[in-house]
């Protein structure tokens, strides 16, 4: 946790209230609220990196994290983005594997670093845990099929429009049916997988085509049929 620009964060975290915790027996989680290490990171804040030692796992209590992978070229590719109530690191430390990816913040968040072992310890003595955490490694394992399928087999088209979908769904839009997350065009290019410049010329035939609405990073979802139908989504 070196060079991380962070402060401590002092107040109460009500772990029960997360889903994945929401199994714990009450000792359990005022065990886990005294071992655990809370602070409030600064957007750009590298968590860990990837090929480095993770000795414990996260959880998302406010603010948004991007988890992501660099090729060769050194261009990131975004796996996905945690939000309060996900669990940032876990699968390093239950295969006592190195990171497999780099998280980062993009929007100031508070995490709660909980030590591997005890994440363990409870996986060990409390079996419903054990069973939402299996889940939870399903769920993501069935992304990343999905999202290998899709660079495979849709257009940059189709998965731009997916990916405004499932930043809808992830992040859900405010009243005037506007993204709750700011990105780049770059991070968006990232999670499609294709170019920047592919990016800012699609997003300019969907503002033309007044399936969305740009200002600035903001971008408001003005058809939210037709974008289904383009990244042939089906929910």
């Amino acid at each position: 946790m070196k060079n991380l620009q962070s402060v401590p964060y002092n107040e109460d975290v009500d772990l029960m209230s997360f889903d994945i915790f929401k199994s714990l027996m009450e000792s359990e989680a005022e065990e886990l609220n005294q071992i655990m290490n809370c602070a409030l990171y600064k957007r750009g804040s590298t968590i860990y990196n990837e090929r480095s030692r993770i000795n414990g796992t996260y959880i998302v209590v406010s603010g948004i994290v991007k988890v992501y992978k660099t090729g060769f070229d050194g261009k990131e590719q975004i796996i996905r983005f945690a939000k309060k109530g996900d669990l940032v690191g876990f699968r390093s430390v239950i295969s006592d594997e190195l990171a497999c990816t780099t998280s980062k913040i993009i929007n100031d968040a508070v995490l709660c670093y909980i030590p591997g072992e005890e994440l363990t310890m409870l996986i060990k003595e409390n079996p419903e845990f054990a069973m939402d955490l299996m889940k939870l490694t399903c769920r993501e394992l069935g992304e990343a099929n999905k999202y290998l399928t899709d660079i495979a087999q849709k257009t940059v088209r189709e998965r731009l429009a997916e990916v405004l979908l499932l930043l809808m769904d992830t992040f859900e839009l405010d009243d005037n049916f506007t993204l709750q997350i700011s990105l780049t065009r770059e991070e968006l290019a990232n999670m499609v997988g294709t170019a920047t410049e592919s990016v800012i010329r699609l997003l300019s035939e969907f503002k033309a085509d007044n399936l969305i609405e740009l200002n600035g990073r903001k971008i408001k979802l003005l058809n939210i049929p037709k974008l289904i139908k383009i990244g042939n989504v089906y929910i």
